[in-house]
């Protein structure tokens, strides 16, 4: 496992999270991620991506909600949990992302090269 592999890791346990609104993925539109986080989606095809860019979803995105869930990009972790990324629809977790968590994320991101999910 790399070393971004481990951080990726510990992040993503220290993000809060919180019960989105049932039905809603206001914020499931097309985002990016590092290689890593990459390796642990399922490959979706060129007309797939092609489509989800189209509607200005994710690719991941389904008719049920989000089917990569447990393994989303950190990116798609923030939403909700920070005041510069909040819930169009009010929803959080009780206690906001701590600011030097949120700058560490950001960092990791700044720091990989991203791609188009």
């Amino acid at each position: 496992m790399s070393c971004t592999s481990r951080k990726i890791d510990q992040l993503r346990l220290q993000i809060p999270g919180f019960a989105c609104v049932p039905g809603c993925h206001d914020c499931c539109g097309p985002v990016t991620a590092s290689s890593e986080e990459m390796a642990r989606l399922p490959v979706k095809s060129a007309a797939a991506h092609d489509a989800a860019l189209a509607e200005f979803n994710c690719v991941h995105l389904g008719p049920q909600g989000c089917e990569v869930y447990a393994q989303r990009p950190l990116i798609c972790r923030l939403f909700g949990t920070s005041p510069s990324l909040p819930c169009p629809r009010g929803q959080g977790p009780e206690q906001m992302i701590e600011p030097a968590l949120e700058k560490q994320v950001h960092q990791l991101i700044a720091s990989t090269r991203q791609v188009l999910v």
